[in-house]
């Protein structure tokens, strides 16, 4: 598009003398001329620099070490228009150059090239001060400079120019000027093309003759098009009808991706999507995509619909042409960027509940392959559109699993993106609902493979990942894999987290994997305990999951619970293995039974030991059948008639009763001791005690209650005091049938008068409390 220069030079006056023939083949000397009072020594001093410059970069920077900025500067101002016109040639070449325009910023040129086009001036000139301006607006400084110094007025104005070359350098400079961006200069110039009216020029330049044109205009239109009032105008200039020429046009496939981009900001407004529905567009549109062989055009489409499926109504309006055909069709394509492209729009589309059923039996089997792909983007876009497909849908749950997606969805919790290892979580825990599809994931190994994603630094995998765990520890066979995996301590230290959402699935997943004494005695272990206790203090902290997870934990670590809260409920079972630590504070974790079973003798009071199942005592079978019913709410006449016997088992095995006045006579210390000594430990199983004060007896009582299912609590005091306390519905007034009255706590008496039920707030039982 290139044009030779003509020079007009007028002949001098009669009256002086001809002009010298000056010639140099030196810069330097060319150079020197710049600076000569004669006006057609300047001109052709420019032309000559013009014609050196423009053999290449290294000659511009020549011309700059030789100082000849500053003077041409000063010349594109020239009152003679032929020595502004060269001198504005010079510039418009040299300005290419990075070094060159960093002086022109230095020397603020801009407001003397924008002074070069106005319309008197020569459209030569138009032509190199609109390149100069396009080569400096590709730089945040000089754009900030062309727009407050009034530079986008005429540029537009330009763009109706009779020269192309004009057009294509002011369409450039409009386009680096209106630059997406998010500072406030970008947004200005954007309502600034709008407002100087500039959509109907740059609509002309899409029937432009010279493809670049055509293609800056486009690229613009891309730019603009971002701002919801560009795009209302477009539509009420037929712009819409531009675009879909270009696309309908095989000559112009150059020109199609720069098209489609327009078309896709142009899809988020319904209005504009329904118009293009109306008129066939959109058909066309989605059946362009699918057949075309470039791939740039297929991944924009996607993107195009991807966008545009934000909006409700536009997903109802993309169903309707059933664009779930057209996106499965392009997860079939070679190109990664196109599979990647319409995985998203699947996602985004999944919203839409008929849409997701739909692409439940078309697209799930092909996304599944994805997983496998070699490409990073392409996992994490298929790995998204899973997570959104199986959402609330277990129909598309079991296609996952049809499609044979387990393995690959715990594949890919080792990926490099955090998205995918989030998205796939999500899949997994939606499968998880599923106790068939459960019992499969466990197999495969899940609960080894989300150890990693439990220690990741992204909050987002971090809380997914917790959610999974959640979702499939309610098995025993997933907690003893997690806690065999090492999974259990990351999980807790997301328990510290200040994201509120990470914190509450890890409570959530702590609470679910707390569900066997196991695993609760190895949270413990690693410190849930004390989090949880302070997460539960603070109100700003704590969750619906918090409480249910320290109550959980401790329900299944009960020698930690009783050794801490000092009571068990009837709900409480002790099996072998508890022990009785005594009274710790809140906080202090228990080291394991088998810790305390090689520490050195100490003088610290014995660990009761629970170790060996006890035989059942014998019951007659109308006891058996009313106790094993209901301990909690057992005939009070009923239990006293085989309570005693049963006291008196527990008080016989342990010394007897004991009369009051003589307790302080009852020597059980030195026989513990002697315990200890003789097994050289501090652990005393409780078979082997044969004198035992309250918390020895309460604790006996309540494990042989615990083994024939009568509910009892052991609930411990002060001072050595513990006792046991049983609900107990009192008989029916006498001539009074049917008459249910609330139970009644009642303390069992193991010291004293072994047997006797004392009410739980009378005298007796009050001073069976005390000292």
């Amino acid at each position: 598009m290139g044009k030779k220069v003509k020079k007009e030079v007028e002949p001098p006056p009669k009256d002086v003398f001809d002009p010298l023939s000056i010639e140099s083949k030196k810069a330097a000397t060319v150079v020197l001329m710049l600076n000569s009072p004669e006006e057609e020594v300047l001109a052709k001093a420019c032309e000559s620099i013009y014609k050196f410059a423009s053999k290449g970069d290294e000659n511009k920077v020549t011309l700059l070490g030789l100082g000849a900025v500053e003077p041409l500067f000063k010349l594109i101002s020239h009152e003679d228009p032929l020595v502004r016109r060269n001198a504005t040639m010079v510039f418009g070449i040299m300005a290419s150059n990075n070094d060159i325009r960093k002086l022109l910023r230095e020397l603020d040129v801009t407001n003397s090239v924008i002074a070069r086009l106005a319309p008197e001036e020569d459209i030569i000139v138009h032509e190199f001060a609109s390149l100069c301006l396009a080569h400096m607006a590709v730089e945040y400084t000089s754009k900030v400079q062309i727009f407050e110094q009034g530079g986008l007025e005429p540029l537009i104005r330009l763009l109706s120019s009779p020269d192309p070359d004009v057009k294509k350098n002011s369409v450039e400079c409009i386009y680096h000027l209106v630059q997406f961006g998010i500072s406030l200069q970008d947004f200005q110039s954007r309502a600034a093309v709008r407002e100087l009216n500039a959509i109907p020029p740059l609509l002309e330049l899409l029937k432009s003759e010279y493809p670049v044109v055509q293609l800056l205009a486009l690229k613009t239109f891309g730019v603009i098009s971002n701002d919801r009032e560009t795009r209302v105008i477009l539509r009420e200039n037929q712009g819409l009808d531009h675009l879909f020429k270009i696309l309908e046009t095989k000559e112009f496939n150059d020109l199609h991706v720069e098209a489609l981009a327009v078309v896709a900001n142009c899809l988020d407004d319904v209005d504009t999507m329904q118009l293009i529905q109306q008129t066939g567009g959109l058909k066309k549109l989605l059946s362009f995509a699918e057949v075309s062989a470039i791939p740039d055009i297929q991944k924009n489409a996607a993107k195009a619909i991807a966008k545009a499926a934000y909006d409700p109504e536009n997903r109802r309006i993309l169903h309707e042409e059933e664009v779930e055909k057209c996106l499965v069709n392009l997860l079939g394509t070679d190109n990664d960027g196109t599979k990647a492209a319409a995985s998203q729009a699947i996602s985004a589309m999944c919203e839409n509940l008929a849409s997701k059923d739909a692409f439940g039996n078309q697209g799930i089997p092909q996304l599944v392959q994805l997983l496998s792909s070699d490409n990073e983007e392409v996992k994490e876009a298929a790995a998204i559109a899973l997570a959104n497909l199986t959402t609330a849908s277990p129909t598309n749950v079991s296609a996952v699993a049809e499609a044979e997606g387990i393995e690959p969805l715990i594949n890919v919790l080792s990926a490099k993106r955090d998205g995918t290892i989030a998205n796939a979580t999500t899949a997994l825990t939606n499968m998880a609902t599923q106790e068939p599809l459960r019992l499969k994931i466990q197999n495969h190994g899940v609960m080894n493979a989300i150890v990693e994603p439990l220690q990741s630094t992204n909050s987002l995998v971090q809380s997914k990942a917790a959610l999974t765990v959640a979702a499939l520890g309610c098995d025993a066979d997933a907690r003893t894999e997690l806690r065999n995996a090492n999974g259990l301590e990351p999980l807790v230290k997301l328990l510290h987290s200040k994201n509120d959402e990470v914190r509450r699935n890890a409570c959530w997943a702590v609470m679910v994997c707390a569900s066997d004494e196991l695993t609760a005695v190895e949270l413990c272990r690693v410190g849930a305990l004390d989090i949880l206790e302070e997460i539960n203090l603070s109100t700003g902290r704590k969750n619906n999951f918090s409480e249910g997870a320290l109550d959980k934990l401790l329900d299944n670590n009960l020698s930690q619970k009783y050794s801490q809260m000092g009571y068990l409920s009837s709900s409480n079972i002790i099996t072998d293995g508890f022990f009785d630590y005594g009274q710790v504070k809140p906080g202090v974790k228990l080291l394991s039974l088998e810790e305390l079973c090689t520490q050195e003798l100490n003088d610290r009071r014995a660990i009761i030991l629970v170790n060996a199942k006890l035989p059942e005592v014998s019951l007659s079978a109308e006891d058996k059948s009313q106790e094993l019913c209901s301990g909690r709410t057992t005939s009070s006449s009923s239990f006293r008639k085989s309570s005693k016997e049963r006291t008196r088992f527990v008080a016989d095995k342990m010394g007897g009763p004991i009369e009051r006045d003589k307790l302080h006579e009852f020597s059980w210390e030195l026989h513990i001791s002697e315990i200890e000594f003789e097994l050289k430990c501090n652990v005393v199983p409780i078979g082997k005690i044969k004198k035992g004060t309250f918390y020895h007896r309460a604790l006996l009582f309540k494990v042989i209650a615990d083994r024939i299912g009568i509910g009892c609590s052991l609930v411990r005091g002060e001072y050595g005091r513990a006792w046991n306390e049983v609900k107990l519905v009192d008989d029916s007034p006498q001539g009074i049938t049917g008459l249910l009255l609330p139970p009644q706590v009642y303390i069992v008496d193991l010291m004293y008068q072994t047997g006797y039920l004392m009410k739980q707030k009378s005298a007796e039982a009050d001073s069976y409390q005390r000292i």
